[in-house]
């Protein structure tokens, strides 16, 4: 578990590679464009190494940092190379208007990728009920995640707290059709009660 893979150059990914660079891991960074990988990886401490674009990933542990929409194109893309992998599921799978879900009724983003990656492979629903911008600068943020595997929950988890994040398992991958709903609810809170993107769900235990 010392590496860690990101597929992804955006926002998010910058996010979490940058709290994992600092918590000790080495990162891989991959993205289809090499110098969005290279800029990406030059910003992080610790020497963080690019990664070949549809190869396998060095890491165990996958973060698929990309757009709901590219998410099973990019499955695709790795096929095989994904065997036996942890693969974190950031997406918020949100209509354009940020009104609802794109997924189908009684799905979510996360179980629609798991029906596209390698049987031997495990998704794990995590870091969508963040905002990017207050995971790279919070230390104390709380994560949710949802997963059908136990080890693959247990790995995630030991992973999240490294992080400086306080995991919070939810349940079986299903779940993950009620975390992609917080995520959108997230979003409009921010943008009504809030009126700040400057904030993260908290659980208080008393």
């Amino acid at each position: 578990m010392n590496t860690i893979s990101i597929i992804g150059s955006g926002g998010m990914a910058a996010a979490i590679a940058g709290r994992t660079a600092k918590a000790g891991y080495t990162v891989e960074v991959i993205s289809r464009d090499p110098a969005k990988a290279q800029t990406l990886a030059d910003q992080l401490a610790g020497g963080a190494m690019i990664g070949e674009y549809g190869a396998v990933p060095a890491g165990n542990i996958v973060i698929l940092a990309v757009p709901y929409a590219s998410a099973a194109r990019v499955v695709a893309d790795y096929g095989k190379a994904l065997d036996g992998k942890i693969i974190i599921d950031i997406s918020n799978p949100i209509s354009s208007d940020v009104t609802g879900l794109v997924t189908p009724g009684g799905s979510s983003g996360a179980q629609e990728i798991a029906k596209c990656v390698p049987a031997s492979a495990h998704v794990v629903k995590a870091f969508n009920t963040l905002f990017g911008h207050v995971l790279a600068r919070t230390v104390a943020l709380d994560a949710f995640i949802a997963a059908d595997d136990p080890q693959a929950k247990a790995r995630v988890s030991t992973f999240l707290e490294r992080l400086g994040l306080r995991p919070f398992d939810v349940g079986g991958l299903q779940m993950a059709q009620t975390l992609e709903a917080l995520g959108l609810m997230l979003i409009g809170v921010a943008k009504n009660g809030a009126g700040s993107w400057n904030i993260a769900f908290n659980v208080d235990l008393g």
